[in-house]
């Protein structure tokens, strides 16, 4: 077993630690609704139903179903307003600017790539999140989930971290070690930082001036706000409920399926450089009309791998292989 004094030397005291919870993008409201039925997981392998052409309830089925309690009240933590209802918005949240890293703003989430030069490998992603309104980090140091302090000063580049707290779990020895990541956090004294392509890079510096850890931000900011869903896998798509809210700080998005409402994650996925993935996807279970595209929209979401703009005011999400899964638009405010 590790000794800790070893693995986290010159770091501060620890404790173990967990994130705070954030806040949703809009507050969820639950209405009891007599129609209304229990929500369900997509689930990825059931992709035939959509074109049956018979006049089902467009469910996808996974075998696992959230009951209800005898006084109607839904268990599960989903919205359920009435059949079509609008979804309820908020103003797109400001996205993180080639302008604003230029100026030396630090906030959002960094990839981890090299520690002392050497590529950050470990048992998960190692990652750092900077909380700006708190001055606070949070993360993973490749085995445990990290959190402390941070003050930077843009003028001269200097940063430094302090009261790193940690989980405590076994970790393997292989690759970068959490023992590195911490230390190398605890050796930065500057950081400077770069852009390529889309991508922001940043790195930190010892006293010296010498690099001690580079990061990159996998820049989706972009896909923050309320877009309409304007064509799936390539085809038009005609319906005018069809909308998504998509908030890349809290990893959630939201949405009507032009028929039921859904609600899921959105993941960056920090091992693949330009990678999301939507996950935990759940729908009400309104009947819905035959000519409509809900499971269409739900497939293309969970096969959804990356995604760019293509326009100020359209993106498109593609799959593993580069194809176009879904065309959005984005709503007036």
């Amino acid at each position: 077993m590790k000794q800790i004094n070893n693995i986290f030397a010159g770091l501060g005291s620890l404790a173990i630690i967990a994130l705070l919870p954030s806040c949703d993008l809009y507050n969820k409201i639950i209405h009891k609704s007599p129609d209304s039925t229990v929500a369900e997981k997509v689930d990825k392998g059931n992709k035939t139903n959509s074109t049956s052409g018979k006049p089902a309830t467009n469910k996808v089925n996974t075998g696992k179903t959230t009951s209800k309690s005898s006084d109607n009240k839904v268990t599960q933590d989903a919205i359920l307003p009435r059949d079509r209802e609008k979804i309820t918005q908020k103003k797109t949240i400001p996205a993180y600017t080639s302008k604003e890293l230029g100026k030396g703003i630090l906030k959002g989430d960094w990839a981890i790539e090299t520690v002392n030069g050497k590529p950050a490998i470990g048992e998960k992603a190692p990652f750092i999140r900077f909380s700006p309104s708190e001055n606070m980090i949070y993360g993973n140091n490749g085995c445990n989930v990290i959190n402390g302090r941070y003050k930077y000063n843009p003028a001269d580049s200097t940063i430094s971290f302090s009261d790193i707290a940690s989980t405590m779990m076994m970790c393997a020895m292989q690759g970068i070690t959490d023992y590195e990541i911490n230390a190398a956090l605890d050796l930065t004294r500057f950081y400077s930082w770069e852009i390529k392509d889309s991508d922001y890079y940043l790195y930190f510096l010892n006293e010296a001036k010498k690099p001690v850890m580079s990061l990159m931000h996998q820049n989706f900011d972009f896909l923050n706000g309320a877009w309409h869903v304007s064509a799936i896998n390539g085809k038009s798509v005609d319906e005018p409920d069809m909308n998504l809210v998509i908030d890349v700080d809290e990893g959630k998005i939201h949405g009507n399926t032009g028929c039921n409402i859904l609600n899921g994650a959105m993941d960056i996925d920090m091992d693949k450089a330009n990678s999301i993935n939507f996950n935990s996807i759940i729908t009400t279970r309104m009947m819905c009309p035959p000519e409509n595209h809900e499971t269409e929209l739900l497939v293309a979401l969970e096969e959804t791998s990356t995604a760019k703009p293509i326009s100020k005011t359209s993106v498109l999400l593609l799959d593993s292989q580069g194809k176009e899964v879904l065309r959005l638009i984005r709503q007036q405010q």
